[in-house]
């Protein structure tokens, strides 16, 4: 009899945004009158620009033809947007050569199909609260992970720890859920740290694009020795609204070595093994992100995002809550009032006022007593969403 994978039996409760979605469901079904203003997964509301949608057009087109037609695509991805995607690293300063690129269906499958690469009695070090993907995936491969928690008085940035060792460290900046930004000599650290433990960074960049201080670092390769420690998982969900076209990129630079392997070489391989390559259509839209055009369109429903930001900031202040992100993030990450607990708090706004945000706790368990909200919400949406919260939450007069 065939032997089940037994790890998933070491898995917590249902997935976070499943049992998001059962409470929802159940209370939009109790009361099929009342709108719901969701403010929890964070998933975009704006359509593809312009642009990209050319771009996209431009494949059909191609495919239509027999001298432009394409069938399989190169397994790491088409040239003509590895290409691009070097180019775009080029201008901010970060050289990277586009075989050192590969081209994926977003980065949630590549944070998962990435331990690919690791042994199983690799352990996975993930600071916490955290994107649940994380632990889950290295649970799923019977992986060891050490959860470290951060907290509010520093910045939910985690800092290296001498007492710990593990082969494989999780940084996500600007971080989901927190919004907490590294700066460079924070990163730094963790980059030292990782070349002196010979251990492996995953860095997470999917919402890079929303940082707007140029000190910031938007990619880790920004830092000194990081070709030798870091592989870099990026997505254009956020970036240009690809959440249901999928697109992404990871880079793995070639001077990254363990035990002789090449873990550039490794990733070619296990690329051309178990994956056909993207669609021609969707890259042909992904190159369009690259172009001058392109990224000022994008930039322009990013400023979107951030105006929906500041509409929440403004309501927390306003109600006298604590909260973090927002600014150089897509998340504000908020203590909740009096006391109550994530979900108690996710209840009272979803009951009271119909507005859906994601418990703390679901991101690990120094993440209860605190609240994630999305800003990738419709501005009008969002501004009713504030009016309630201010609405319910305000001090009382005396």
């Amino acid at each position: 009899m065939i032997r089940p994978n037994t790890n998933y039996g070491n898995l917590k409760d249902s997935y976070l945004f499943y049992n998001i979605g059962q409470k929802v469901e159940a209370y939009r079904k109790a009361n099929p009158e009342k709108k719901i203003y969701r403010m929890g997964i964070g998933d975009v509301s704006l359509p593809l620009c312009s642009a990209v949608i050319q771009g996209l057009h431009q494949g059909v087109e191609d495919q239509a033809k027999r001298e432009t037609f394409h069938g399989y695509m190169p397994e790491c991805g088409a040239p003509f947007l590895r290409e691009a995607i070097a180019d775009h690293y080029r201008q901010r300063g970060v050289e990277i050569s586009p075989e050192e690129i590969f081209i994926s269906g977003g980065a949630s499958d590549e944070l998962g199909d990435i331990l690919d690469l690791f042994d199983r009695q690799s352990a996975a070090l993930v600071p916490e609260p955290a994107y649940p993907a994380y632990v889950d995936a290295n649970v799923m491969a019977g992986r060891k992970v050490y959860p470290v928690a951060t907290l509010a008085e520093n910045s939910f940035l985690p800092e290296p720890d001498e007492s710990l060792s593990a082969d494989l460290i999780y940084l996500c900046s600007p971080n989901n859920p927190t919004g907490a930004v590294f700066d460079k000599k924070r990163l730094q650290k963790w980059v030292d740290y990782a070349n002196q433990k010979g251990a492996i960074i995953l860095f997470d960049a999917a919402y890079e694009a929303f940082i707007e201080e140029p000190d910031l670092p938007r990619s880790i390769f920004e830092l000194e020795g990081a070709r030798t420690c870091a592989i870099e998982i990026c997505s254009l969900s956020k970036t240009a609204g690809f959440t249901g076209t999928r697109l992404g990129y990871t880079v793995i630079a070639k001077e990254l070595v363990r035990q002789e392997f090449s873990l550039n070489a490794m990733w070619v391989r296990n690329r051309t093994t178990k994956t056909n390559g993207v669609s021609y259509i969707i890259q042909r839209g992904g190159a369009a992100v690259f172009t001058q055009e392109g990224q000022r369109q994008i930039h322009e429903n990013i400023a979107v995002y951030k105006q929906n930001a500041r509409v929440l900031m403004q309501a927390l202040d306003q109600i006298g809550i604590w909260y973090c992100g927002g600014k150089n993030a897509p998340y504000l990450w908020l203590k909740c009032p009096d006391n109550m607990g994530s979900w108690e708090f996710f209840d009272l706004l979803l009951n009271e006022i119909q507005v859906v945000g994601t418990p703390g706790a679901g991101f690990g368990e120094c993440g209860e007593g605190y609240f994630r909200f999305s800003t990738f919400g419709s501005p009008e949406d969002t501004q009713e969403a504030a009016r309630r919260l201010v609405e319910l939450l305000k001090p009382k007069k005396s």
